[in-house]
């Protein structure tokens, strides 16, 4: 009886020290990830507009090839919807494009259900390095409450990985 009360007392422990760690610890998270992608800027632009598009490129989507989609407004304006609902993995929610600044950038706010309620946001910076070589920085950024910021270095690093793989995606598809 004793053990168990130890550890019982040890998991309490280790609870409230946790609790108390996120209390100091950011809420907020950006991440800027960038690729040189051998194509013109108005071409990238054009393709990364078109939220559709997410499907042959972005590691997120590619998750559960099955979800469910649903589209609301007109792909590549102001206002579209790109909605899903799929496995574990690929959760719920739905992306919006809140801004178009044609050919140099596209913002856009996500709005996930599943796994866990919250608000983002994914922006895309196209700037041109020639007639034929477009800069694109990705910028994915969003709030964790707490007690959940306590895994925000985490969630950065898992972020930058899967953005670098959809980047690398994206670049090989606009290259070809």
């Amino acid at each position: 009886m004793k053990i168990l009360i130890t550890i019982l007392l040890a998991l309490v422990g280790i609870v409230a020290l946790l609790l108390v760690i996120a209390l100091f610890m950011k809420k907020e998270y950006t991440i800027n990830r960038e690729i040189i992608i051998n194509a013109a800027q108005q071409k990238v632009f054009d393709y990364i507009k078109l939220l559709k598009n997410q499907d042959k490129f972005n590691k997120w989507v590619m998750v559960d090839p099955s979800m469910k989609r649903d589209f609301r407004g007109t792909d590549g304006t102001v206002g579209f919807v790109y909605a899903w609902d799929g496995n574990k993995q690929a959760g719920a929610g739905e992306q919006e494009i809140k801004s178009l600044n044609e050919g140099n950038k596209i913002e856009t706010e996500i709005r996930f259900v599943r796994p866990m309620k919250s608000i983002a946001y994914a922006n895309m910076t196209l700037s041109s390095l020639s007639e034929n070589q477009t800069k694109l920085i990705w910028t994915n950024g969003g709030k964790m409450p707490y007690p959940m910021n306590i895994i925000v270095s985490m969630v950065e690093n898992m972020l930058a990985k899967d953005m670098d793989i959809s980047l690398t995606n994206l670049k090989n598809i606009l290259e070809h």
